[in-house]
């Protein structure tokens, strides 16, 4: 039973880099909010911004998709650092995660997870819970976050805040100060869901006795979560 209760709090951008995945992303206005935080992009997602005139700091990936002999490529990223990685047993996901890990940039801010094909979207969900072990990573959408969860946390919300709990792929719950409250209640993937609840008040309590789950929230931009 996990008894000890982590606060999750939400501060100042400490984002060590934006990445930015070949799905849906996000419009100019959300990167305004991150000037001074650099962007890693998937080679396809580079070509996306591209095309909204925001420059990628980094590329990352096989290149399959990324035209880099077009003139107006190479004048537009003249200063981009693009590190081609072809192994085929890593998607460019999982290419700039491992990038990151060996440049000790554990705090990302994740775009871009999901559109397109369903089947690239669960593997980049599966990919990034795997690595949520050992990096601090938030997934923003449509302006949403989403943390992975192992342990029991206390977090500031507000009445009707949109709360979900996905288990991944079961957790025992019990909850302070949700619509629908959970006691020793087992989410699990296929059998029963946690989306869809909301806050009553301005604190959340979720105490997880057992397994983890994905923390859906109201984005904070251009805050970034962390436990304390």
């Amino acid at each position: 039973m996990q008894n000890k209760i982590t606060q999750l709090k939400f501060i100042e951008s400490k984002f060590d880099f934006i990445i930015c995945l070949n799905a849906n992303l996000p419009e100019n206005s959300f990167f305004e909010n991150f000037k001074n935080i650099k962007i890693i992009s998937a080679d396809g997602a580079a070509q996306k911004l591209f095309k909204k005139n925001i420059k990628s700091d980094i590329i990352i990936g096989d290149l399959d998709s990324f035209d880099i002999k077009s003139e107006n490529f190479n004048n537009f990223f003249e200063k981009t650092l693009i590190i081609k990685n072809p192994d085929q047993s890593t998607n460019d996901f999982e290419k700039i995660l491992n990038w990151c890990i060996s440049q000790n940039k554990l705090k990302l801010l994740i775009t871009g997870i999901h559109g397109g094909d369903l089947e690239h979207t669960l593997n980049n969900w599966s990919i990034f819970m795997r690595y949520s072990k050992k990096m601090n990573l938030c997934i923003y959408d449509n302006n949403r976050y989403a943390v992975a969860i192992n342990k029991s946390i206390e977090f500031s919300s507000y009445i009707g805040e949109i709360i979900s709990i996905i288990p991944q792929p079961s957790a025992v719950l019990s909850s302070e100060n949700l619509k629908w409250e959970l006691d020793n209640y087992l989410l699990e993937m296929g059998k029963s869901e946690g989306a869809r609840n909301c806050a009553k008040t301005d604190i959340v309590k979720i105490i997880l006795h057992n397994g983890s789950f994905l923390l859906f929230f109201d984005s904070k931009v251009p805050k970034s979560p962390i436990f304390l």
